[in-house]
């Protein structure tokens, strides 16, 4: 489940230990070797995702045979391009311990959550494969405006996702965040709470599949805002580790990522495709039937194909509007210590949005 609490991985960066080992295969001497060795083994790689729809997707990837997620098993993109994909699928936390402690040489993660990790670990945003077009919301009950939320307590996950849309449509509708007070809560429990009616909860900022849940339990409650009044500025992504990608077959593996997730797309896109791979996808986001699942992708709006991800890394709303907003909301609630370093295809950031593989793609 995305937008778990950043800074949990930090925590668990003491309990993670780091293995390496390596191998040096000796020459053939004499042409009978030659003719009896072995193929060299494919190189492995590991992608942590955890259960969001443009993430799950690498899930029914893998169910499609386009991948095979367990290690020493390939699948027909894996083969094409010599390169073994373990996918762990964990929570998100996990993800982000997975990844910050180089125990996942990638990771499907956020473009606010990422910035922690990226402080220690030089990283490469190789693609967006979302963004939050509605799919997170706060809800309330027996308030009927934002000027009505002022002064009363909104419940939600601090210091995520949640909170940056929080503050940021607060600001869009010209309201200042520090008169709108906003309390740590799981936001499964949050949810719950206001969908049983607790007295103390009057409104909640969750995402999906909690926003559609909270909606029909309480036909009483109504979106106050939610991020649709952000666009683009909650970028769902696929990051790879810098010391990864200069691993042999790194840069393949890169590749056979950002192909198997347009493969898949273009089967959402296909009338015979579409509703077995929307369902794929339920399956492995909460359950969700179809129905839920043609609202889900609205909501949560794929980048279906290189061009429209390339619009997004090279624009400069999102280089010099979008990320630098998302470094100060960082720093200041103490997701980072110091603004993290962000270059656009330089390499120089210890977060770079390299566009070359969506460029490759795109070819």
């Amino acid at each position: 489940m995305k937008h778990t609490n950043p800074l949990r991985w930090i925590s668990l960066l003491a309990l993670a230990t780091i293995a390496a080992a390596g191998c040096d295969s000796k020459p053939a001497t004499n042409s009978n070797e030659v003719a009896t060795k072995k193929p060299v083994a494919a190189p492995t790689f590991s992608l942590a995702w955890s259960e969001y729809p443009s993430w799950s997707i690498f899930g029914v990837a893998s169910d499609a045979g386009l991948i095979d997620g367990e290690p020493g098993k390939m699948g027909s993109l894996e083969k094409k391009y010599n390169v073994d994909i373990e996918l762990k699928l964990v929570t998100y936390d996990s993800c982000i311990a997975l990844y910050g402690n180089s125990q996942a040489d990638a990771v499907c993660i956020t473009n606010i959550d990422i910035l922690g990790p990226a402080a220690s670990r030089k990283s490469v945003a190789i693609m967006p494969t979302s963004t939050s077009n509605g799919a997170d919301a706060c809800i309330a009950s027996g308030i009927d405006s934002v000027e009505g939320l002022a002064g009363k307590t909104t419940h939600g996950l601090e210091k995520s996702v949640s909170q940056f849309c929080f503050d940021r449509c607060l600001e869009k509708a010209g309201k200042d965040p520090k008169n709108f007070p906003f309390a740590q809560m799981d936001p499964e429990q949050a949810s719950q709470a206001f969908q049983g009616k607790a007295a103390n909860i009057q409104s909640i900022m969750v995402w999906n599949p909690f926003v559609m849940q909270t909606l029909v339990t309480r036909p009483d409650s109504k979106v106050l805002f939610d991020s649709s009044s952000i666009p683009e500025e909650i970028i769902d992504m696929v990051v790879i580790g810098a010391d990864s990608l200069k691993k042999p077959g790194g840069k393949d593996f890169a590749a056979a990522i950002a192909e198997t997730f347009y493969a898949m797309n273009k089967r959402m896109t296909n009338p015979e495709t579409m509703d077995s791979t929307l369902i794929g996808i339920g399956k492995k986001f909460a359950n969700l039937q179809l129905d839920d699942m043609k609202k889900v992708v609205v909501q949560t709006r794929f980048y279906g194909n290189p061009s429209e991800a390339l619009a997004l890394f090279s624009s400069d709303k999102f280089q010099k509007e979008t990320m630098p907003t998302v470094s100060k909301f960082c720093e200041k609630y103490g997701i980072t210590a110091k603004p993290t370093s962000i270059s656009f295809g330089t390499g120089a950031g210890m977060l770079d949005f390299d566009s070359s593989f969506l460029k490759a793609a795109a070819k």
